[in-house]
């Protein structure tokens, strides 16, 4: 089963959850290990997501101690903000995620306010 999710491993992530996800990790800087471990990803999709952020100037990668540390930038953050607060818009009545049109979102505790 697929820990971001209490629905069935089934069900899929939508890319700009991914890279919420892959943000709200990397917000206090992380190895690409970790950000690897903790968004359940393999590690070509790992690095796929990481060109793409980097070029985008969503993620930094910083030199420390000769280890690469992938930190998110103020764009990036603002990002999972604004992700955030579109999840928050979708929400119905009883304040679940609507799914129309196969949209997935991250479950609620990753959609912290930055």
């Amino acid at each position: 089963m697929n820990v971001w999710t209490t629905e069935a491993a089934t069900k899929r992530r939508d890319k700009l959850g991914i890279i919420s996800e892959i943000l709200e990790i990397a917000k206090g800087g992380t190895l690409k290990t970790q950000i690897m471990y903790k968004a359940n990803l393999s590690f070509a999709q790992l690095n796929e997501y990481i060109d793409y952020m980097l070029k985008t100037g969503l993620l930094e990668k910083l030199d420390v101690n000769r280890k690469e540390v992938y930190v998110a930038t103020a764009k990036g953050l603002d990002f999972v903000q604004k992700h955030a607060e579109l999840a928050i818009m979708l929400e119905d009545e009883n304040g679940n995620l609507e799914h129309r049109n196969g949209a997935k979102f991250p479950p609620q505790n990753l959609l912290r306010k930055a």
